[in-house]
């Protein structure tokens, strides 16, 4: 939903809050062990459930709620390796609440998924800004009006997880108490911790449980190949990417195209989007 006028220039001045650690330092925090991570690790399908279930148990253990996606792109939500879906059975999201996972609207109208998408580290938010543990001038143009409607939540301890292939997935942690808004003190104590099992359990989940290929194994593109990819990117033909690197526009061609073979892409547009995903070039 867009703000008129000065109401989007205040949002952006205040939408993101500094966090201010100086009055807990030298607070005991907890450590954070292998052996404790290895409880949310998932290196088999018949892992899943429990590893879902240490994550639960220790988010409740601060009196929050895991709500998860694997990727912000997709319909699925993940599940078991008996198919059971985690968010109702497990992380005790039932179906006379709001049920989020069937709500595709989220993932393009909520503004956690908004900042998720240019944000990397944890962070918490509510109807009045985000908090980050670093600046990140991009939240600041997140809308937040209707916060509460747009993310069925008041308040959100928020952990990214950037995957291979450009996926976003999403730890959410969400207050049980649906009238808590301010979740600084859970966030300056325990966010790295968080983060670490919410990273450990979703990287682990995306890996074992899915069974897309997305590139084909052991792709390697030459420096010529990328070459002419990266110009590509930046919207030249292959006759201008052929007067700037002094080469024939048949040659550029020949370098698109086999990497396209190597990627196994359809096009020209697909041939861009994976050579992107594998880190080959940036997209502008």
């Amino acid at each position: 939903m867009s703000v008129p006028g000065n109401r989007v220039a205040a949002a952006v001045r205040s939408s993101v809050i500094a966090v201010d650690f100086s009055a807990l330092r030298g607070k005991p925090v907890r450590r954070l062990t292998l052996d404790g991570l290895d409880t949310v690790r998932i290196r088999h399908p018949a892992d899943v459930r429990a590893a879902a279930i240490a994550l639960r148990d220790m988010a409740a253990d601060m009196q929050l709620r895991v709500a998860c996606t694997h990727d912000l792109a997709e319909r699925d939500t993940p599940v078991d390796d008996a198919g059971n879906v985690l968010a109702r059975d497990v992380f005790g999201w039932g179906d006379g609440e709001k049920v989020w996972w069937r709500n595709r609207r989220i993932a393009l109208q909520s503004p956690i998924a908004t900042a998720c998408r240019v944000e990397t580290e944890a962070f918490w938010v509510n109807a009045q800004g985000f908090r980050t543990l670093t600046p990140n001038p991009y939240l600041t143009g997140i809308d937040l009006e209707d916060f509460e409607a747009r993310s069925l939540t008041r308040a959100a301890l928020v952990v990214p997880v950037h995957l291979t292939f450009g996926r976003i997935g999403v730890v959410s942690f969400i207050p049980m108490d649906e009238k808590r808004t301010d979740l600084s003190d859970a966030f300056a104590e325990q966010a790295d911790t968080l983060a670490a099992y919410a990273r450990t359990f979703l990287m682990s989940y995306s890996k074992v449980m899915s069974g897309l290929q997305l590139v084909p194994m052991g792709v390697q593109l030459s420096k010529r190949e990328v070459e002419c990819l990266r110009w590509a990117a930046l919207g030249k033909t292959d006759l201008e990417i052929g007067l700037i690197i002094s080469r024939a526009w048949a040659t550029v061609r020949f370098h698109i195209q086999n990497a396209s073979h190597k990627l196994n892409a359809v096009n020209r547009c697909q041939t861009l989007f994976k050579a992107a995903q594998l880190g080959y070039i940036t997209m502008p």
